[in-house]
């Protein structure tokens, strides 16, 4: 009886098995490489990319955005996170093109990890949550995802530099922008998720602090009010007192794990 209890306890944790340092392109000698986490089962699993913040110049697969993963996991989805090339030493749009590789690497070996090509859904925070929201507003075709789930994402690039007054350390790191003038304007206008809303977008569900002093609250309220005029499903999970960065939340919103897991299921059903 021991034996048989064991072994069942064995069986009700081994949910999953993650593979690490998987490449899943390579431009130049620069290979990107993410981990992908397998559910027990036939499947296909509905399915997460996850892509880090870190201002676009900072952190990897296993930071940031690492509080998600074992939600994921419990929750049966196949998950992958992602490295991409960060800056100065890449610019932009260098750091969307390697979302886009991901996506299309996912689908093209979808059966590989139990994926789901038609279920799957972007994740990203803060830089990562800009990049999954311009991805996910421009795809088409191969880059076409289902959902999009943006955490504490600046959508307007013009309206957070507007915010500070400056440009600010990532802005010059990602587009090597010095100076506030017309073309700084256009540049940061052509790489915000906002330039490019229309009808016809995949759902989203924003998660955004009122708190947060490095990306304005009224980022996310301003794009869920433009994404419901044009006939978007675009929600948002407010966190009162919420401030940048998700292990922030951990201790007086724990919930918001649960729903972002509720809401995955559901869209992705």
């Amino acid at each position: 009886m021991r034996l048989f209890l064991a072994l069942l306890l064995l069986a009700s944790t081994a949910v999953a098995e993650l593979k690490k340092d998987i490449e899943f392109a390579k431009v130049g000698d620069l290979s990107l490489t993410l981990d992908a986490n397998v559910p027990e089962g036939p499947g296909p699993f509905p399915t997460v990319i996850c892509v880090h913040g870190g201002g676009f110049m900072r952190g990897d697969k296993t930071s940031y955005i690492k509080p998600l993963f074992e939600p994921l996991t419990q929750a049966g989805f196949t998950w992958f996170t992602i490295n991409y090339r960060l800056a100065p030493a890449h610019r932009w749009p260098a750091c969307a093109e390697d979302v886009e590789r991901a996506i299309r690497w996912v689908k093209a070996n979808a059966a590989q990890y139990k994926a789901d090509p038609k279920r799957i859904a972007l994740v990203g925070e803060s830089a990562g949550g800009h990049l999954v929201s311009y991805v996910g507003v421009r795809g088409e075709g191969d880059t076409r995802v289902a959902a999009v789930v943006p955490f504490y994402a600046p959508h307007d690039l013009e309206l957070q530099v507007k915010s500070r007054n400056a440009l600010g350390p990532s802005m010059t790191a990602l587009f090597g922008l010095t100076e506030l003038n017309d073309n700084a304007w256009k540049t940061l206008r052509a790489a915000s998720p906002t330039t490019y809303l229309r009808a016809g977008l995949p759902p989203f569900l924003q998660l955004h602090g009122t708190t947060d002093v490095q990306v304005p609250y009224e980022q996310s309220v301003k794009f869920q009010d433009r994404m419901k005029s044009l006939g978007n499903s675009c929600e948002l999970i407010t966190i009162p007192e919420g401030v940048h960065g998700m292990g922030g939340w951990d201790k007086a919103h724990p919930e918001y794990k649960t729903q972002v897991v509720e809401w995955l299921k559901k869209t992705l059903k």
